[in-house]
């Protein structure tokens, strides 16, 4: 399937990819998860041909796409716009790639047929795309994607433009509709929910760089150093020092985490299910602020030393605004990392 073997890409003295390599097996879906300006879609434009590799090459079951042209390597794009045609109707838009390549009229309209059907739009046809909703207009556009049959399936930040519920909502269509496409797809999303929502593995671009890779269970419990961690939303992030299996921190002394051999300077970011409110707890603190989630509730506690921790507790069990409380740390849940490993 899909390879990618030292990319390069510069932009004047800027290494917009810095030697990444990438594998995507048949049937796989992987996630490209970076903040804006990391590279993920400049790797996507790389693969398409949009975009000229400066070293390195893409290759497809091993043979070099180099010299290949963008509409000549069968891979599908869809982009957060969607770029559909205003003035054409749904079944117009998805056939347009098919009347492009030069596919007779009843092949197209039965392939259009298949790919509405896919995505649930056979009954809106003949509707113009600018009287759809945002989510519909999604699918409109998923559905072009596929209805050329590519080998290959790329979405860039597909449901940026759309709001939350609709987010929530089509996450797992998507996933559903790729699942019995039964395609290589790439998935590019700076959110980790919706790359661990959709993706098998996935892949934390910072930098021009993939700096982890793994099964969303594996990234979530492993993150290879402290930005990983940060990025997946753990902290805060403290230094502090290991000695003698004792974890000295701004907050106070806990056990180390099992496994952690390191001794002296080390970064340390709690899992954000590490802190709780505990009446026998070690430390305390008074609530600066409380956050309704739904089911659950975020106190936000300020700690009598070090930074301020947020908390998950039930909905009926939390505390009020400056409220003084006790809590505690499951010390398994500390991420450490030496400062001294570079």
């Amino acid at each position: 399937m899909l390879t990618v073997e030292g990319a390069v890409v510069r932009f004047g003295q800027r290494a917009a990819l810095d030697r990444v390599d990438l594998h995507v097996a048949a049937g796989e879906t992987v996630a490209l998860l970076g903040p804006s300006g990391s590279g993920k879609t400049t790797l996507l434009r790389a693969i398409a041909g949009l975009q000229p590799l400066d070293a390195g090459r893409v290759c497809w079951d091993g043979a070099d796409l180099r010299a290949v042209a963008p509409h000549q390597r069968h891979f599908g794009l869809m982009f957060q716009e969607y770029a559909l045609f205003p003035h054409r109707d749904v079944a117009g838009n998805v056939e347009f790639g098919l009347r492009m390549t030069g596919v007779d009229r009843a092949a197209r309209r039965r392939r259009v047929e298949d790919v509405l059907d896919l995505v649930g739009l056979r009954g809106l046809r003949d509707r113009r795309v600018a009287s759809l909703s945002g989510g519909e207009q999604q699918r409109v556009a998923l559905a072009r994607a596929l209805a050329v049959e590519p080998r290959l399936l790329m979405l860039d930040e597909p449901l940026g433009a759309l709001d939350r519920v609709w987010r929530t909502r089509l996450l797992g269509e998507i996933r559903t509709l790729l699942d019995r496409a039964a395609l290589p797809a790439l998935y590019v999303t700076h959110d980790h929910h919706e790359a661990f929502t959709i993706a098998g593995r996935v892949a934390l671009v910072r930098d021009g760089r993939i700096v982890q890779t793994g099964a969303p269970a594996a990234v979530w419990h492993r993150p290879v150093d402290a930005w990983v961690a940060t990025f997946l939303g753990f902290g805060p992030a403290v230094e502090g020092e290991l000695r003698a299996g004792a974890l000295h921190t701004p907050w106070g002394v806990v056990p180390a985490p099992a496994g952690s051999v390191m001794e002296g300077p080390v970064d340390v970011i709690p899992r954000p299910d590490a802190a709780r409110l505990d009446p026998r707890g070690g430390f305390s603190g008074s609530v600066a602020r409380v956050e309704f989630g739904g089911a659950t509730i975020d106190v936000a506690v300020e700690p009598a030393a070090g930074p301020p921790v947020v908390v998950s507790v039930a909905a009926d069990a939390a505390p009020g605004v400056h409220d003084a409380v006790r809590w505690s740390f499951d010390h398994t849940g500390l991420l450490v990392w030496s400062r001294t490993a570079d």
